[in-house]
């Protein structure tokens, strides 16, 4: 009986919380309708998460009291606080902690760390390195610190949950800023894994600059360089250390619908090996695609080593056969993709600068390296870029 009351007063005591946080919330939410949003959801994932380490007698009922926490909360102020959300709201919380706030807050102000476990209460000032820390966490919804500590909306963060490793939530939350993006520009470059890509590149500031112009695209055709990826990651595949180009393209083929995934949504597979004749010769086509939003045949020639320019050529002489007689009334003219194990900038860019037809080389990567490498090099690159700006 003892223990009941002891629960009843514990779960009375984090509903009042809440509730009292909720109402603060409304009386702010004219300044800033998405900073207060974002800090309340933290703030409530925050309190909740202080409920459940409060002690193991209450963590044995935490999915009762969540049920019920939810229903008062819809009862007083509607909907958005059902089960899943305040499921959200605590993994926002733990995705964000008040140790990675604060340690994001000083890199940018320049002051040195406080004691573990308290979060930035003012403002950065701009002209002193000395930070006002509160004994209490969190600060009031009220308070300006909120904006920077957040600066994207809601809805941003929710989709930001979804990637589940640090270092690329990170760089998609810095870009996502930096860059402008909205949230379907944000969902759009998670999709296109522009994170493992941009680590991956050979030039990474070209890709950072990349997704700098994708605030500003809004054709609704795109150019034909961004309807394609590079490079292009086929860790699916399962080659190992020596395979030739019938195995990766056999490969290929046996995951078709992983690579279609990887290609993009416009991708439709045509056929593979596809047989033209010049003269007494017979040469063959890889592998062929159509490509929906661009209206026209995408020709891939695939290649194990290095990308060289004897390759430019041959992919020319393709496609001027398959713009003769291989694309139909209403299609536009063929594009070449070399998919290549490496490739030389400058080479390529030579190569295939001013050709007749458009063709493009990009390189595959059959596994990923050490995700902390990945994420060290992205920050020297966005570093210099910068210094640079």
């Amino acid at each position: 009986m003892a223990n009941d009351v002891e629960q009843l007063d514990g779960y009375e005591h984090l509903l009042g919380d809440i509730v009292a946080l909720l109402d603060q919330a409304r009386t702010a939410v004219a300044r800033n309708v998405n900073t207060v949003m974002t800090a309340e959801h933290w703030c409530v994932g925050h309190r909740i998460i202080e409920e459940e380490q409060a002690g193991a007698d209450r963590a044995v009922y935490g999915a009762e009291a969540m049920e019920r926490l939810a229903a008062d909360l819809t009862c007083r102020f509607g909907r958005g606080y059902g089960v899943v959300n305040l499921y959200l709201m605590r993994q926002f919380r733990l995705a964000w902690p008040p140790e990675r706030i604060l340690e994001s807050m000083i890199g940018e102000s320049g002051a040195t760390a406080p004691r573990a476990g308290t979060i930035l209460e003012s403002t950065i000032q701009e002209s002193g390195p000395s930070l006002a820390l509160p004994a209490a966490v969190p600060p009031r919804l009220d308070s300006p610190v909120w904006a920077a500590l957040f600066p994207l909306p809601w809805t941003a963060y929710v989709r930001l949950l979804r990637v589940k490793d640090y270092h690329a939530r990170a760089f998609y939350e810095a870009e996502a800023l930096r860059n402008g993006w909205t949230i379907n520009q944000l969902k759009r470059q998670i999709a296109a894994q522009f994170y493992e890509r941009t680590a991956l590149s050979r030039d990474k500031a070209a890709m950072l600059q990349r997704g700098q112009r994708e605030a500003s695209r809004a054709d609704p055709e795109p150019p034909v360089n961004a309807a394609f990826r590079d490079p292009y990651m086929l860790e699916f595949l399962n080659l190992k250390d020596e395979y030739s180009e019938t195995d990766l393209e056999d490969a290929l083929l046996t995951h078709l619908a992983d690579f279609l995934l990887e290609l993009g949504d416009d991708f439709a597979f045509i056929g593979r090996q596809r047989r033209l004749r010049l003269d007494d010769t017979w040469f063959r086509v890889d592998l062929v695609f159509y490509h929906r939003r661009l209206r026209c045949l995408v020709l891939i020639d695939l290649k194990q080593g290095r990308f060289s320019y004897t390759d430019a050529g041959q992919m020319t002489l393709y496609l001027n056969y398959a713009r003769t007689n291989w694309i139909k009334e209403g299609e536009n003219p063929p594009v070449g993709l070399i998919l290549c194990a490496e490739k030389g900038a400058d080479e390529a860019h030579y190569a295939l600068d001013g050709l007749p037809n458009p063709v493009l080389a990009a390189e595959y990567k059959l596994f990923l390296p050490d995700a902390t490498i990945l994420a060290n090099e992205l920050a020297r690159t966005r570093e210099e870029l910068e210094r640079r700006a």
